[in-house]
């Protein structure tokens, strides 16, 4: 049975977490920011989780068993 890869473009957008959780950068803060508020920018900053929903897709992607 072949190996399984790993998307190119996920590997490089997730990181797994000590937890086992999968950490995700927040969208919206590459440009147009002049028409948000500072307080959006910043708290757009932080990084976040994926959702449960998307969870396996990213998993997978990662090939990382469930």
């Amino acid at each position: 049975m072949p190996k399984v890869k790993t998307n190119s473009s996920a590997k490089k957008r997730f990181k797994l977490t000590g937890t086992g959780k999968i950490a995700r950068k927040n969208a919206f803060k590459s440009h147009i920011l002049t028409k948000k508020t500072t307080k959006q920018k910043r708290g757009l900053t932080q990084t976040s989780y994926v959702s449960d929903g998307d969870l396996g897709n990213v998993k997978r992607m990662l090939a990382i068993g469930k």
